[in-house]
């Protein structure tokens, strides 16, 4: 059984406090690079709807459906865990790793494209705000990725004894990729 301190109050949150500190972090890092975007975008609002319209939003809204269904099976493995379910929880793992895996491969398609027709980092400024958040943000689910499959394997090793708080830390991590898209998409396919 695991046996995980249980400590309900600020300074132990769900899956530690540091996990915490490192969502923050890069929520306010991301969130200061859109806010850059936004205020660079009115400079030449013409030029950026023109560069905004050469993105597939299609591509966006998939990539979307992928990761938010991919943070569902993170979120039910959480849930099993917690009823001490551990055998249920690490079949919904590989389910979550799929979700991501696919938003990579369809995030390499778009690159591939915008590569092939020059719309390259330099291109202009809104699509070195694309590549630049896109990029850093592919990066946070390729680490996503790792942790992932890292919990698995734990969780497939260890069985009941595999820390809870740690399992909610990575899944917290993987929740924050989510949010991190849900602020990406809007911004670059659809508002601009």
């Amino acid at each position: 059984m695991n046996t995980s301190p249980d400590y309900r109050n600020f300074y132990y949150p769900p899956g530690g406090i540091l996990i915490w500190i490192i969502i923050l972090v890069e929520l306010l890092t991301f969130g200061a690079a859109l806010v850059g975007l936004a205020v660079v975008s009115r400079e030449d609002p013409a030029s950026y709807h023109r560069s905004r319209l050469l993105l597939h939003p299609f591509y966006g809204a998939l990539n979307t459906v992928f990761l938010l269904t991919s943070g569902y099976f993170m979120a039910m493995s959480v849930h099993w865990a917690k009823q001490n379910r551990w055998k249920k929880s690490a079949k919904q793992i590989p389910w979550a790793l799929l979700g991501g895996f696919l938003f990579v491969v369809l995030k390499s398609v778009e690159y591939y494209e915008k590569w092939v027709a020059g719309l390259t980092l330099g291109y202009d400024t809104f699509f070195n705000f694309y590549w630049l958040l896109t990029g850093f943000h592919v990066v946070h689910v390729l680490i996503g990725l790792g942790i992932l499959a890292g919990m698995y394997a734990g969780i497939k090793r260890k069985g009941e004894a595999f820390q809870l708080t740690d399992l909610e830390a990575g899944a917290h991590f993987w929740h924050m990729v989510d949010l991190i898209w849900l602020l990406l998409f809007p911004m670059l396919y659809l508002i601009l």
